[in-house]
């Protein structure tokens, strides 16, 4: 029986290994919006989600984000991006732990240690914008190595 069982390990360990992409994740699939993202770190996958759609238009809505750090979290800093069409058209960068700046629940963990978030975030928007495009969000430590990454696919059809 063990031996079945480090078997099965193994040939789990390989396909991960061997997959060259990680699946794409649906956020929300409401009416006219939908939201989708994929882990754009190579070595690791991490859960996302949000209660409905609508909320994210609303002033503040509620997530759920988890992850096993793979890096230790002493600065953060997080790059967003805008894709439309293969053309960045935004971007936008903070520094969300470090000195001098508000610590967060996550600010000082150790690589290892599970991440897990579920609470209010603001996004400071009164509307998403229309159409399809790319959201391209990654946070990076210190030492300049990713913490994580997401491409997240937004498909906008409400016409406000």
């Amino acid at each position: 029986m063990k031996t079945s069982n480090a078997l099965l390990l193994v040939l789990v360990l390989l396909y991960i290994n061997a997959s060259t992409e990680w699946p794409t994740h649906t956020v929300c699939k409401e009416d006219n919006l939908e939201i989708y993202y994929k882990s754009c770190d190579p070595q690791q996958d991490f859960s996302f989600s949000i209660d409905r759609c609508s909320d994210i238009t609303t002033h503040t809505f509620n997530i759920r984000a988890a992850a096993v750090l793979r890096h230790s979290i002493k600065e953060l800093y997080v790059k967003l991006s805008m894709i439309v069409n293969g053309k960045t058209v935004l971007t936008y960068s903070e520094t969300l732990c470090g000195p001098g700046h508000a610590k967060l629940i996550f600010c000082g963990m150790k690589k290892g240690e599970r991440f897990y978030y579920e609470g209010p975030v603001t996004l400071g928007i009164k509307e998403i914008p229309q159409g399809d495009y790319t959201l391209l969000a990654k946070l990076t430590n210190e030492d300049h190595v990713t913490v994580a990454c997401a491409d997240f696919t937004v498909k906008n059809y409400l016409d406000y």
